[in-house]
């Protein structure tokens, strides 16, 4: 049975907050130290409600479902801050070049961020619904890979963030490699026909949105790298 989180006080929040004084970086100042508590505040919450929303749905924990899905609020409101914490320094006009440009990056990876929020609420939302009592043996085995390669992929790229690691944030790539594969693996497994119809169309989405939750934080660690070695910016992962 799931345990679940708590939308005032989600687990180890405390312990992101203490994570933030381990970031390393060239520039320092109070607003970036402010911007870094919040961001590895919504890391937290966000590999939270990933591989709480796995749990769930596997579970079919309907009711831990409900309240990861609220949650999703919590980060929407972290993230709004970060950026309004951001752009105030930025217009304030008393940064250095080296912060301007942390600035601009952190706003930069502010829609990553959301995003796989909101995919882990997408998923959450399919196991309150009571998808896993529907899926087939082999889903829900690459399923519970799927949340395992997520999770492992935002411990990385949260990892990238708070060292500021370019070696961690390469480990990302290639372990959004394993969830492609396994993205292909589950969607054979729909084409198959094991299930019935509206089960393999919502299990479908469900398997875009791992797919996309990687790509999102494939985005992010990319985004942290070009920050570390003064490289350009690699673009946007594309729209959902």
């Amino acid at each position: 049975m799931a345990v679940p989180v708590p939308v005032d006080r989600p687990p180890r929040l405390a312990a992101a907050e203490s994570w933030a004084g381990t970031a390393r970086r060239e520039v320092t100042s109070p607003v970036l130290d402010e911007i870094d508590r919040h961001f590895v505040q919504v890391f937290a919450l966000v590999g939270e409600a990933i591989a709480g929303a796995t749990h769930a749905l596997l579970a079919s924990d309907r009711d831990a479902a409900k309240v990861l899905m609220a949650q999703d609020d919590l980060v929407d409101h972290r993230i709004v801050e970060i950026g309004d914490v951001a752009q105030r320094r930025l217009v304030a006009g008393s940064t250095s070049a080296d912060e301007r440009r942390e600035l601009v990056a952190i706003l930069r990876m502010l829609p990553d961020l959301d995003r796989n929020g909101d995919l882990a609420a997408h998923i959450a939302r399919r196991a309150a619904r009571g998808l896993g009592t529907e899926m087939s043996a082999r889903s829900r085995g690459l399923v519970e890979r799927m949340g395992e390669v997520a999770t492992t992929i935002w411990s990385r790229t949260a990892d990238a963030f708070a060292d500021r690691s370019v070696a961690a944030a390469n480990d990302v790539n290639a372990l959004d490699d394993e969830m492609d594969d396994l993205h292909v693996s589950l969607t054979a497994e729909l084409v198959a026909g094991t299930m019935p119809l509206p089960v393999a169309i919502e299990l479908a989405m469900v398997a875009r949105f791992y797919e996309r939750f990687g790509d999102h934080a494939v985005n992010l660690a990319r985004r942290m790298a070009a920050l570390l070695t003064g490289g350009p910016d690699p673009g946007g992962a594309g729209a959902d």
